[in-house]
């Protein structure tokens, strides 16, 4: 028996008393403010993050608004990853948000006469990974500037339309907070352009609203869907009395419920999301989650020789006991039962009275079961003729597997509106009905993910439809039956990463939606795969992408897996995998998995791999065998139909085998410091239950240890961040200077102790002093969330995996040499690398290429900004190039491309008496020899050597 400390019985007594209250707009503005002063000001601001894809897979799409004059021009919206457009029918795309204030979206409308664009921030969707926004945004300049038009406590935006005849005149739906209930929610209109907004819809604090569609040639008529809903951590309620369907027939001023009893459309407790069509102002479309139960219906015939999970749930011991052998041993095989368990064990422990037959209905049950399982009706068409008066319903059966029980996550609809019979309906699938909505054929195609959020018909081109998705863009002009793939934005959803120790390294990624990808990372992200037909990325598993661990000794065998802890061991390089879940013994209560299951292997063996479900366990051989280290390291769970109560992270100090700190998502944080024997609740004086998002050993001391807390699924965007130099008796918070946004990861530097990383939900920060103050590390990347980061040690690369952009990466190795003393100088340059001389400089392979050209970054940091002038000499003294510098304050980089100046270039041949032929792109570039940077401002003066090298020559 594992021993946890008194103190988990004593504190559960009272820490799910405190009231957590969501982040006022306030804090929320003021927050932004402050991100956007730090970004300007920070030390890192010309410090480069490259994006290095990878773009295939994409992200999820959650609207699409075409100009119907020109249809090769559209916008997109990424749920997570801003907004792009294109002018080239999708052949490339261009961001247009990345200067704005966040990247996350919920709905866009653009006026395409005037140009404006109008952004909806925060998703729409009710998902776990639907992150809130800020309100609205509008841009008169095609996004090149953005302004705040309010609304900033509405977090979600349902819908947004544009009077097409004055601009002027936007109705917004707003859903409100996606975890807890709110006031600014409802339909909201401006007059003015944004200026002022007036509340023309409310319902009640949990109801928002999710769509708003109006009569195409009538803006005056408008209909509005209305959910309600209250999603938590542990459950989600998808529907409610307050859903239904209102009306407006002056443009919003005004609205009428009109899915009233007795008009044809459900009205119970059952009513999910709706989504609505409207052809003309007439017919009206609405497609419905209807959260309501199915009518029992007769069982089909059971096999009388095959045992099911419902068979044991009554059954007595002594029928289980006369049970057939061979029909018992088939059972406990095909429902994966572990090999101990088979049929002559199985009734020893049922005549032993150690477990009931019922035990063996409860072994196949999981945390899933609840939210995957339940037979409800889901997705239902209705169809008004009269305006909304009344409603029919057009499918006579199930319409199945389009939502299955997640009906929260869709609800699109649309008419074409040439044709008011002719529908598309959006789900796991897209679906197209030609009798309006009584039969259905599925349009999805092997090369369309799954997952339908928008959709676009053409109403001028019969067929033409583009699509929207978890998996990106499609385009189809023969009405689905073939479609193009439009995937160049690297706008994938990331929820962890991870390196290996190859060369080139690769980088691996779990995604949302989209599996679990892989390739190096130095791979040129370019369409010279359409080609070759390779991807430098490769796929390694479907489903939700979740943690990578991959054996430091061969990078071909990898460990990960897809939501609530189902994992594998690969082995990649003969294209193998075993599944590997821990089994609980038979008679245990189920282990609860979260939906982002921790695994880690051991630093100090890669045989020994961890992994967290309410308990931890451990394997010693790779996950062949498991045994569990502890006793249930959560509060318990909750009743709800989402795994909770879950171990959230875990991390083994690398300076003691058997360290081990694990973080629960209902806000516990332990230790053990004797490979599981004796457990310690380390997080009773920390701010309770909020999801721990990250604890992390220190490399560098074994008592020290940081920790991440996450209050977002409570609409609590503190940052909360603590460091423990005391193995967690104490903490200290280093959130500091950091804005309000919730914090996902920290990672400490393998070389500079001082050097901290930290992810949030709105961009990256760094530390040169372990937390006590931050700076913004935003330069090439915008404000999106931040997942997961990790370093690779030897190349000193930082790799950041976003929600939204995919993955970024950073040189750090300069920022590794960065102490207190260098931020006290006034001007430092650091340590230049040799450059390999090269006769091919300023020559191109062909007329039609580019010439290689050599370059030197000379790097340099400025307590100040300042003017600078900068001079390159030879051995000799000779100047033979020399520029001006304004610089920044903190790091900047001078790029010198290696080329005399005409100036230094006759110094060089009249003091040297040596010829300086230049090349065929017209440079002169300077021969092999040893050189020095010169840097001076006002009493001030640095320099720093390199060598140009030829090794060609020994």
């Amino acid at each position: 028996m594992k021993h946890l400390s008194v103190l988990v019985i004593l504190f559960s007594c009272f820490i799910g008393h405190s009231q957590i209250l969501p982040t006022p707009p306030s804090k929320v503005k003021s927050a932004l403010l402050q991100k956007q002063a730090m970004e300007t000001g920070s030390i890192l601001k010309n410090w480069p993050l490259k994006n290095i894809g990878p773009t295939i897979m994409s992200g999820r799409v959650v609207d699409l608004d075409v100009n119907p004059e020109n249809p090769v021009e559209f916008y997109v919206a990424y749920a997570s990853g801003g907004l792009w457009y294109t002018n080239n029918n999708g052949t490339s795309f261009t961001p247009v948000m990345d200067n704005a204030p966040t990247q996350n979206i919920g709905d866009i409308a653009v006026h395409w006469p005037s140009g404006t664009l109008w952004v909806g921030t925060g998703e729409n969707n009710a998902s776990r990974s639907s992150y809130a926004g800020i309100g609205l945004l509008k841009s008169t300049d095609q996004g090149k500037t953005w302004s705040h038009m309010g609304l900033i406590d509405s977090h979600h935006i349902g819908r947004i339309v544009i009077n097409p005849d004055n601009p002027e005149e936007v109705v917004v739906g707003a859903m409100g907070h996606l975890y807890t209930a709110n006031e600014e929610r409802g339909i909201f209109k401006t007059t003015d352009g944004g200026q002022t907004w007036h509340r023309t819809l409310f319902i009640n604090s949990d109801t928002g609203i999710i769509d708003i569609a109006h009569a195409p040639e009538n803006f005056k008529v408008m209909y509005a869907a209305a959910w309600e809903k209250d999603r938590k951590a542990w459950d989600f309620l998808g529907s409610g009395y307050g859903s239904g369907i209102y009306k407006s027939t002056d443009g919003g001023n005004s609205w009428s419920k009109i899915s009233n009893a007795g008009s044809g459309f459900p009205t119970g407790y059952g009513t999910g999301r709706i989504g609505l069509a409207v052809f003309d102002e007439n017919i009206v479309y609405a497609l419905l989650d209807n959260q309501d139960h199915r009518e029992a219906s007769e069982e089909k015939t059971k096999d009388p020789d095959v045992l099911t999970a419902s068979d044991f749930k009554s059954m007595t011991k002594e029928d289980f006991l006369g049970l057939d052998d061979k029909k018992l041993n088939n059972f406990l095989k095909k429902n994966g039962f572990q090999e101990k368990y088979r049929s002559e064990n199985v009734k020893q422990m049922i005549r032993s009275n150690l477990v009931e037959p019922a035990d063996l209905a409860q072994y196949l049950e999981d945390a899933n079961t609840m939210l995957f399982d339940t037979p409800v009706i889901g997705a239902e068409v209705y169809r008004s003729d009269n305006g909304g008066h009344s409603w029919a319903k057009q499918n006579t059966n199930y319409i199945d597997a389009l939502f299955y029980s997640y009906g929260y996550y869709f609800g699109e609809i649309r008419v074409d509106p040439n044709d008011a019979d002719k529908i598309y309906v959006g789900g796991v699938p897209l679906l197209k009905s030609a009798d309006g909505g009584k039969t259905f054929t599925s349009i999805n195609r092997e090369n369309v993910h799954v997952d339908h959020h928008a959709l676009w018909v053409d109403p001028k081109m019969p067929g033409h439809l583009i699509n929207g998705n978890d998996g990106g863009v499609n385009i189809s002009y023969d009405d689905g039956e073939t479609w193009i793939k439009n995937n160049s934005p690297a706008v994938g959803q990331f929820y962890a990463i991870n390196v290996d120790n190859q060369e080139p390294y690769h980088v691996y990624g779990g995604l949302q939606d989209n599996g679990v990808w892989e390739g190096p990372h130095n791979a040129k992200e370019d369409r010279s795969w359409h080609q070759t037909g390779h991807y430098p990325w490769k796929s390694i598993m479907g489903g939700d992408g979740m943690q990578i661990e991959i054996d430091n000794r061969d990078p071909n065998t990898v460990y990960t897996g897809y939501q609530f802890g189902n994992y594998y061991r690969i082995d990649l390089k003969n294209d193998r995998r075993k599944y590997i879940q821990p089994k609980r013994d038979l008679g245990e209560k189920p282990f609860r998995f979260n939906w982002q299951t921790p695994i880690l292997l051991s630093p100090h063996n890669q045989d020994i791999l961890y992994l967290g479900s309410n308990r931890l366990h451990r394997s010693m051989n790779q996950g062949d065998d498991w045994e569990t280290l502890s006793e249930d390291l959560t509060q318990g769970g909750k009743k709800g139909n989402v795994a909770y109560g879950t171990l959230t992270t875990i991390s083994e100090s690398p300076l003691k085998f058997g360290l081990i700190y694990t973080g629960s998502d209902d806000g516990l944080v332990h230790l053990t410091q004797n490979g599981g024997a004796d457990w310690k609740l380390i997080s009773h004086t920390l701010p309770q239950n909020r999801w721990v998002s990250r604890v992390l050993a220190s490399k560098h001391k074994k008592e020290r240890v940081y920790l991440a807390l996450n209050g977002y699924r409570q609409d609590d965007f503190t940052t909360y961040l603590y460091k423990s130099e005391d193995y967690g008796n104490t903490w200290k918070d280093i959130s500091g200077n950091i804005p309000a946004s919730p914090v996902n990861t920290i990672m400490e530097d393998p070389e500079n102790e001082n050097l901290l990383f930290v992810g949030t939900d709105n961009g990256l920060y760094t530390s040169f002093d372990q937390g006590a103050s931050w700076h913004a590390f935003q330069n090439g990347m915008p404000n999106v969330a931040v997942h997961d980061l990790v370093i690779q040690p030897r190349d000193k690369h930082l790799l950041v995996g976003t929600h939204g952009r995919s993955i970024y990466k950073a040189d750090i190795a300069v920022l590794q040499k960065i102490t207190p003393e260098l931020l006290a100088k006034d001007l430092h340059v650091f340590k230049l690398d040799d450059i390999e001389y090269s006769k091919d400089w300023g020559k191109a392979p062909s007329p039609w290429s580019k010439p290689s050209t050599p370059g030197l970054d000379v790097v340099f940091f400025s307590k100040k900004a300042q003017g600078l002038s900068a001079e390159i000499r030879n051995e000799k003294g000779i100047v033979v190039s020399a520029t001006t510098i304004d610089s920044d304050q903190g790091l900047n980089i001078l790029s010198y491309d290696l080329a005399f100046s005409e100036s230094g270039k006759q110094a060089y041949m009249k003091k040297g008496k040596q010829h300086i032929e230049a090349a065929k792109n017209g440079k002169a570039y300077l021969p092999k020899g040893s050189y020095t940077v010169e840097l001076k401002g006002k009493g001030i003066e640095v320099r720093q050597e390199f060598k140009i090298v030829d090794t060609t020559k020994k």
